[in-house]
């Protein structure tokens, strides 16, 4: 299925802004449909001269018409003239009489969207239709009648170009207050009107035992509040209304998040609409987390300290040892060591498990830097291409893998001379592949050794990244390993 952007900018019609405006919009459709118990629809214009739905959103508490999605189709003909009738004249268009949908009758309200309004005239980007369900009515309640209301304001200001409103914040992931959690009207002077019953008692569950309903929404908030605690700078404006922001207080254990949407009728504010909403168990849920990251990144911190202590502890006793050879092991130790630190140092650094491996690499590099020193060796390294992000448990195995394939490449490869290692990465939804070439002297009778560092090779990336791994080269032309690594399980 298209996306909103998609559909939009297909038709060619309109502004990167006014796209951005539209997702506004529609990221406000659950409340606007919640408010009207009704489907709502957004429509753009073709470039035929027809309309086309762009998005969709059907009502939490009311049955919709629209059991398939209509995002995509083009509007219907018995509902051409009324939403042509809004485009071309900047204002609301209702049905004059029941629609009839798949035998269900309907009403339909028309309601251009609206960019700029200013004297002289305004520049409409589309149209939202409401479309309300008849066949399920029954005589509304007071909270029905108060939710009408306030989506008849909202689509008056949608009419006017005063909703959405680009100051307000966009909505985050996880515990946005919706009509259903909760709903405050409070009038121009901060006073409460209406309250739910769910918003009456998300206030009860932090110790207001009175009704909300003439009361000041601010003088309410500031009794239940504890003196000690500090208070959001954004909460005075919230709990009065004046502007479209979002806020949690805290009382009692219970953390209620607030968000006021500003009512105005032509710029005179009128009023405002507050969503509340309970969150006090994912504010628990989200403070685990961070505990949680906290703890993770503070083990990978001690790990890589402890890594590195290892690491000196090999270097001292590699510099007391008088056996050639028990030196060299004591310093290949060393580095793989280093290697697998510097993972555990890039994962403290950060918030997810997930690791730059670019930034890995350019680090193991510099773990080759005393191999290249050695007694008439000049080698220099070339990285090229892109690794991309990796999870920590593909970085700590290809990590230690590549610091063996390239010290091999400086150590053997080009042992006693002047020559390149050049090592790139490339990349696909599906595959890794990263090859590693140098200009030394080659494989001996072009046959792969079998030492130590072979081995650890073959176990990293056969057997832990279930990847494959081809050496070629022959005697005096230099080597290149490939290394092919499938990415299949890594969540895109």
């Amino acid at each position: 299925m298209s996306t909103l952007s998609d559909l939009v900018l297909a038709q060619g019609r309109l502004t990167d802004s006014d796209v951005e405006w539209l997702h506004r919009l529609a990221g406000d459709g659950q409340l606007l449909a919640d408010l009207a118990s009704a489907d709502i629809v957004v429509w753009v214009e073709t470039d035929d001269g027809s309309f086309v739905a762009v998005a969709h959103t059907r009502p939490s508490g009311a049955a919709t018409l629209f059991y398939r999605d209509i995002v995509g189709e083009r509007v219907r003909p018995q509902w051409r003239t009324q939403v042509q009738g809004a485009f071309d004249a900047g204002e609301i268009v209702d049905s004059s009489s029941p629609d009839w949908f798949e035998e269900t009758p309907t009403r339909v309200r028309a309601v251009p969207i609206v960019v700029e309004r200013t004297e002289h005239g305004s520049r409409v980007i589309g149209v939202l239709t409401r479309h309300t369900n008849l066949g399920e009515a029954r005589t509304p309640s007071r909270q029905q009648i108060t939710f009408d209301d306030c989506a008849n304001d909202l689509f008056r200001m949608i009419a006017s170009g005063e909703f959405p409103d680009l100051a307000a914040p966009t909505s985050p992931r996880r515990g946005a207050p919706r009509a259903s959690d909760g709903l405050i009207r409070i009038d121009v002077d901060g006073i409460a009107t209406f309250a739910s019953p769910n918003a009456l008692s998300a206030f009860n569950r932090m110790g207001f035992d009175d009704e909300l309903e003439g009361e000041s929404l601010a003088e309410v908030t500031t009794r239940i509040l504890p003196v000690t605690r500090q208070v959001d700078e954004s909460l005075p404006v919230v709990v009065t209304g004046r502007a479209p922001w979002r806020t949690d207080i805290e009382a009692r254990g219970v953390t209620v998040s607030l968000r006021a949407i500003p009512l105005r009728d032509h710029g005179t504010r009128i009023g405002a609409i507050v969503l509340c909403r309970d969150v006090t168990e994912l504010r628990h849920q989200e403070q685990e987390l961070i505990t949680k990251d906290a703890t993770i990144r503070e083990i990978h911190h001690r790990v890589k300290n402890n890594l590195q202590t290892v690491a000196s502890l090999l270097r001292i006793q590699a510099r007391r040892t008088h056996s050639e050879e028990a030196r060299e092991a004591l310093t290949q130790a060393m580095r793989r060591v280093d290697s697998i630190a510097v993972v555990h140092d890039t994962l403290a650094q950060g918030l997810t498990q997930q690791v730059d491996f670019d930034e890995v690499f350019d680090r193991v590099l510099k773990l080759v830097a005393e191999v290249a020193a050695a007694p008439n060796t000049r080698a220099r390294t070339r990285s090229s291409g892109h690794f991309g992000v990796l999870p920590s448990e593909y970085a700590t195995p290809l990590a230690l893998a590549l610091t063996e394939v390239v010290t091999n490449a400086v150590e053997h490869g080009l042992a006693g001379q002047e020559g390149f290692v050049t090592i790139d990465a490339s990349r696909t939804d599906e595959n890794l592949r990263v090859t590693v070439a140098d200009t030394g002297h080659g494989l001996p009778e072009g046959r792969v050794g079998q030492g130590l560092g072979t081995q650890i090779i073959r176990t990293l990336i056969q057997g832990e990244l279930g990847g494959t791994i081809e050496w070629k080269g022959t005697d005096g032309e230099g080597t290149e390993v490939t290394i092919d690594i499938p990415l299949r399980w890594i969540k895109k």
